[in-house]
């Protein structure tokens, strides 16, 4: 079976239009582009480790190339030296959308094996551009045929695990795809029962994926596809909750955010949100701020 991730597909014709969801108040501000210093081509699924320090992504995701996992490192908040490949992660297969916990564990997505185990998570420790001790991750996948976590993200303290299941079997584009939780046991992850109902508001009949929590779990981000009768829309939308144990409010779209956006990635202080955009044929990505202290609940 061959599938790149379905997020990735772009549509021949797409049509931006309004998805008809909430917008939240202009809490960010304009994006601005970032720069990573000796890397040419397409960027795409930013990760921004807690500390700020590094920045992950992965090249093009199409059938053309192979994807790997790359990094680079801060000069700036919109600037990155670009220091190369993730070494010990990347084979022929597809590798991408990594996320790493505060203790240096790295976890991303690879498709080597999934005609074998049903699973594509992956974890190794991520240190200065390299990963040790590869290894599947267990108990996230739901090991149906056609099912795939194509996206997950990390908490910042390693124990929860925000995963996606798209359902690829009419193709590659998902009929398909929800957030889920898995919180972790040991070296493996369990899948909470609960967690349609601490997601409930958040997963609807349009496509959602690519999550990212902010350090204190109060806050989510994510990329919302609304299919429509001319194309398609994609938002990154935004729910904040009062405390980690009480589920998520619906979400609002940022309304700064606009064009074929996806993937946002919060720093550890809550004030920058980065991602990527396609801009004239080309994956980039972008940054933008807000003020911390007015996006919290009052």
């Amino acid at each position: 079976m061959q599938f790149r991730f379905a997020l990735l597909i772009v549509f021949a014709v797409i049509a931006m239009a309004g998805s008809g969801h909430a917008r939240a108040p202009e809490e960010f501000a304009q994006p601005r582009p970032v720069v990573i210093t000796g890397y040419q081509g397409h960027a795409m699924e930013p990760f921004i480790t807690r500390d700020g320090r590094y920045l992950l992504f992965n090249n093009l995701n199409d059938p053309s190339e192979n994807t790997d996992l790359h990094w680079a490192e801060r000069v700036s908040a919109e600037e990155f030296r670009y220091r190369g490949k993730v070494s010990g992660t990347n084979t022929p297969a597809l590798e991408g959308v990594p996320t790493v916990d505060r203790n240096g564990n790295l976890y991303f997505v690879s498709t080597r094996s999934y005609e074998q185990t049903l699973s594509t998570i992956y974890r190794g420790r991520f240190e200065n551009g390299s990963v040790a001790v590869v290894e599947l991750v267990e108990g996230i996948s739901p090991k149906i045929p056609g099912i795939v976590n194509f996206d997950a993200e990390i908490s910042s303290d390693g124990d929860l695990l925000v995963g996606v299941d798209g359902d690829l079997t009419g193709g590659p584009m998902p009929k398909t795809a929800d957030l889920f939780l898995a919180r972790r046991a040991g070296n493996r992850f369990q899948r909470l029962p609960g967690d349609r109902g601490m997601l409930a508001n958040l997963n609807t009949s349009a496509l959602e994926y690519a999550p990212a929590l902010s350090q204190d779990r109060l806050e989510i981000f994510f990329t919302r596809l609304t299919k429509g009768l001319f194309g398609a829309s994609l938002t990154i939308e935004h729910a904040i909750r009062a405390a980690p144990e009480q589920p998520f409010p619906v979400s609002t779209t940022i309304g700064s955010i606009s064009g074929f956006v996806e993937a946002p990635s919060v720093t550890g202080d809550g004030k920058t949100l980065y991602f990527h955009q396609k801009v004239d044929g080309v994956y980039r990505i972008f940054r933008t701020t807000r003020d911390r202290a007015a996006a919290r609940p009052r």
